[in-house]
């Protein structure tokens, strides 16, 4: 998007690598993007993993209370206690995954392809790749390295600053 000063500005932060987690900022940007923002994506600790190449994306229902699953024609909620069931979570991850194709929803993939495609900046935190050890190869195509400085500077451009 071109560097203009009537662009309104939009900036997140994510922080979480979850399934759940993953849906949020991505959804947010490409509509941001759809309507004419020029939107900045600052990945850092577990976010950062969103950026990799091959995505293998789960749910946790630890610290979740408010997870509840359409089943039996009601909502199910997914007491915390469960979680410490083994298996708990891949079958937590299994029944998100099925719901998300059933309802037509975009995959992660799909909507951080089109985030790309709307140059929607993607910045990965450079401290968080040399602490988890993760090389530019891990990583998709486009993303650029920066810290937090990068995000900062950003930030203090934006019209809208979010944390997710």
């Amino acid at each position: 998007m071109a560097d203009d000063n009537n662009t309104k500005r939009m900036s997140m932060i994510v922080t979480k690598g979850t399934l759940d987690w993953a849906y949020p900022p991505f959804i947010l940007a490409t509509t941001a993007a759809a309507m004419g923002l020029d939107v900045t994506m600052f990945f850092t600790f577990y976010g950062l993993t969103l950026l990799k190449k091959n995505l293998d994306l789960k749910i946790s229902t630890l610290g979740n209370p408010a997870m509840e699953m359409p089943m039996f024609g009601m909502h199910i909620g997914m007491p915390n206690l469960v979680s410490a069931i083994p298996g708990v979570d891949a079958a937590a991850t299994t029944m998100m995954k099925n719901l998300i194709k059933k309802k037509g929803v975009a995959s992660i993939e799909e909507l951080r392809t089109m985030a790309i495609e709307a140059d929607v900046k993607m910045i990965a935190c450079q401290m968080t790749m040399d602490l988890f050890e993760y090389t530019k190869d891990d990583m998709i195509e486009g993303p650029v390295l920066g810290g937090a400085a990068t995000y900062i500077e950003t930030a203090t451009k934006s019209d809208i600053n979010l944390f997710i």
